[in-house]
């Protein structure tokens, strides 16, 4: 028999009930371990101590499973947020899936378009051969011919995310205090977890991203950009129908030693879609995995996965470049007063006070990630790691900082994921610099 809604919750609650309790007792460990060490077993030991809470935590996230699992990949991929050992067990969440067995994925269809697999599709494959957001795909072939992936999302998915998410909450509060420095301001967390919140709701709508897929396809893409053909009779709020592209994710496409010309023909591509998205689109995939990309034959890249976009006003546009500008340039006048205009800062802040207090710890970041437009031709195998900022420099940003403009988060996330595929990628590219000084109404 199946557990009423109540028994479920209680149930959930006793998984991050125990969870916090383990949490507590790694706390007394790892402080009784720190006594009279040398800096050395200090750090050591604080690796090992980051891991082990890591570990607590992912595995209450894996029993909870659906949205409380999505939630653990999305905050493992807030690089420069969590201390590296916890971010590190969070992101197994990638690898993980408990696939629906056949009559679940029977029972979906039937309760979305009143008929089976056999009657919807010529073929269609029971066993999943991929994992997606929330759900698992399926390969099928249409009555027309075509070969399609079939998205099937996980039942009971939205009735969770609220719950799912007040669990975590309690969670990483259970963290804090507990030997972790690395832990970001409550302030801070407590916006990415609203945005993550925000995000699974927005992922469990298939029929928006159904329409985001073919707004994408119908766009003048660069001819090397793939978007698959959608099947809207096939598709519905919980099922997703789309064109079956051929192709590699992005380690499996590194393991076959592919060239040093097809690494740099990827990242220019990868770049310039960015770019393209963001001047001309003003509409970008918010969703920086690598696993939204397909590298495919002939220098193709297929783009996957449209669940959560982002659109950016002429105004964000004009801060980026204004902001970006200013910084390049290392003027410090010129970029507190674009911070103003933003409303990002409080007007009252005096350039010698945004000098002394706030862009020390903004400058490192900043810096990190226009390293490459300093250059009209990158390498991007010599850009270093993300630089950290510790929890005291995450507590005073905030402090300082007024009104985040809603799209930062986003844009971020996105301009920081790509910056990590280039790197990954190693790929050597010319950096369209012209696009900084470009008036954001000319065309590209």
């Amino acid at each position: 028999m199946s557990s009423t809604p109540r028994q479920g919750r209680l149930a959930r609650s006793g998984v991050a009930g125990l969870a916090l309790a383990k949490v507590g007792l790694a706390k007394i460990s790892h402080g009784a371990a720190q006594l009279a060490r040398d800096e050395a077993s200090r750090l050591q030991a604080q690796a090992a101590h980051e891991e082990k809470l890591g570990r607590i935590l992912f595995s209450a996230l894996n029993q909870l499973k659906g949205t409380a699992l999505k939630a653990s990949q999305l905050l493992s991929m807030e690089l420069g947020l969590l201390p590296e050992g916890l971010r590190e067990q969070l992101a197994q969440a990638h690898y993980q899936a408990t696939p629906l067995n056949r009559a679940h994925v029977i029972k979906l269809l039937r309760q979305e378009f009143g008929q089976g697999p056999e009657q919807l599709f010529a073929e269609f494959q029971p066993q999943a051969f991929a994992a997606a957001s929330l759900g698992q795909v399926h390969e099928a072939r249409a009555h027309s011919g075509e070969r399609l992936a079939v998205k099937l999302q996980y039942p009971g998915m939205a009735a969770t995310i609220a719950s799912d998410m007040s669990l975590l909450r309690g969670l990483l509060r259970g963290l804090q205090g507990g030997g972790l420095a690395g832990l970001p301001d409550e302030k801070l967390l407590k916006s990415v977890l609203a945005d993550i919140e925000l995000k699974l709701a927005e992922e469990l709508d298939y029929q928006r991203e159904a329409a985001e897929l073919s707004w994408f396809a119908q766009q003048a893409l660069p001819p090397e950009l793939v978007v698959p053909k959608l099947f809207p009779g096939l598709s519905s709020g919980r099922v997703l129908s789309m064109e079956m592209l051929e192709g590699l994710h992005l380690e499996a496409w590194l393991a076959q030693h592919p060239s040093q010309a097809l690494r740099d023909h990827f990242g220019q591509l990868l770049l310039t879609q960015f770019v393209h998205s963001l001047l001309g689109l003003r509409r970008l995939q918010a969703d920086p995995h690598p696993g939204n990309y397909l590298f495919m034959a002939q220098g193709r890249l297929g783009l996957l996965d449209f669940g959560r976009t982002l659109d950016l006003p002429g105004a964000f546009v004009d801060l980026i470049q204004s902001a970006w500008r200013a910084r390049l340039a290392i003027d410090d006048a010129a970029l507190l007063q674009t911070y103003r205009e933003s409303g990002l800062i409080a007007p009252s802040l005096s350039l010698r006070e945004f000098q002394a207090q706030l862009l020390p710890i903004l400058a490192p970041l900043l810096d990190w990630q226009l390293e490459p437009w300093r250059h009209a031709h990158y390498d991007f195998g010599q850009l270093k790691p993300l630089p950290r900022m510790d929890a005291a420099a995450q507590a005073q940003a905030m402090a300082l900082l007024h009104q985040l403009p809603p799209e930062l988060p986003f844009f971020d996330r996105a301009y920081l994921g790509l910056l990590q595929m280039l790197r990954r990628l190693g790929a050597r590219v010319t950096m369209p610099r012209d696009w900084l000084s470009r008036d954001r109404h000319q065309e590209l």
